[in-house]
């Protein structure tokens, strides 16, 4: 709102003009003024009814908001044109930062393989021993039923499932690692020559050193080789 006249400031009503004249507030820039000083303003606030601290804080910023519409446009652009660019900071890399693992290149018909192998494996029950909990001794670990009493063997109602054919995956997924590379175990530093980095991952003995095995990883680096139980 631009203010032209006193009666244009929020809450000032013509009643009140009489008494701002009293004071030797007659226009705007008088008001301008007035406001600047403090006993000016106490002595308004007591005399003016239904003005209050609140009322002149917002004639302030009236009357400051026409003060800057007022402004020279020239001098704005000249603000403006002096007005530093933001620098512009380029972050260092962070050596913790997560790398992204190199990833195999797969077709359409492998990649579709291994999302169906990742549903078929969340359906598919816990395999375990006969009478696993019967006797500690036996440990969860599957064996094959045997007897001829064996009601587990027969697949009878309430008994816990057996490995059958009809649980495995895709053929095009089978054998390979969650990513989708082809597992290839390696011993020594020449084996790394015969790996196809696109299709193939490495995976190092777990009877090979540390020392061996640091050279195996560095020149798995060297080569674009994924490492799949890398030390760190």
């Amino acid at each position: 709102m631009s203010v032209k006249s006193l009666t244009d400031l929020p809450g000032l009503k013509e009643e009140h003009l009489a008494q701002l004249a009293e004071m030797g507030i007659a226009s705007v820039s008088d008001m301008k003024k007035a406001l600047g000083d403090e006993s000016v303003v106490k002595q308004m606030i007591k005399s003016l009814s239904g003005v209050g601290p609140k009322t002149v804080d917002r004639w302030k910023s009236e009357l400051e908001g026409v003060e800057a519409k007022q402004s020279d446009p020239e001098q704005v652009k000249e603000a403006k044109k002096e007005t530093k660019p933001a620098e512009v900071v380029i972050a260092e890399p962070d050596e913790d930062a997560y790398i992204v693992k190199l990833k195999p290149e797969l077709d359409d018909e492998t990649e579709d393989a291994l999302a169906k192998r990742a549903l078929i494996s969340g359906r598919r029950p816990a395999f375990k021993r006969q009478e696993w909990f019967r006797y500690s001794k036996l440990g969860e670990k599957w064996r094959k039923p045997k007897g001829i009493h064996s009601k587990m063997k027969r697949k009878l109602k309430r008994r816990p499932p057996v490995v059958l054919i009809g649980y495995r995956g895709p053929v095009v997924a089978r054998n390979l690692h969650p990513s989708g590379f082809e597992e290839k175990l390696v011993f020594t530093v020449d084996e790394l020559d015969g790996v196809d980095p696109k299709k193939q991952a490495v995976r190092i003995g777990g009877t090979v050193g540390t020392r061996k095995r640091i050279v195996i990883e560095d020149r798995a680096e060297e080569l674009g080789i994924r490492v799949l139980n890398r030390m760190v």
